[in-house]
């Protein structure tokens, strides 16, 4: 069974008028992602109108900090000044209890 300590949590906030643009670019890092053995588990969320985020989880420290290095971040911090009203807000976290399957 994967065991997960540390995650992502990434906070979007999409230009007025790129919200369609900030979905399907979530919804295509879940390709990108794939990828990534060290990624547990990703999801590319909506939290309003927006307001969107990618929350991610990983075995440990190693693992995170590959992910930072991979295509997901490159293409983040690449269509960031279009897509964001802001740049990503990107928080390092614990994960103190999960379920996962397997």
């Amino acid at each position: 069974m994967a065991t997960v300590t540390v995650g992502l949590l990434v906070r979007l906030e999409a230009k007025p008028g790129k919200e369609a643009e900030v979905a399907r670019f979530l919804e295509g890092g879940l390709t990108l992602v794939q990828a990534e053995p060290a990624t547990t588990a990703w999801f590319g969320i909506r939290m309003g109108p927006s307001t969107f985020g990618i929350f991610d989880v990983f075995p440990d420290d190693s693992g995170r900090q590959a992910h930072l290095s991979g295509r997901v971040a490159a293409a983040l911090m690449e269509q960031a000044p279009e897509l964001f009203a802001q740049p990503p807000a990107i928080e390092n976290i614990d994960v103190l209890a999960s379920k996962l399957p397997g």
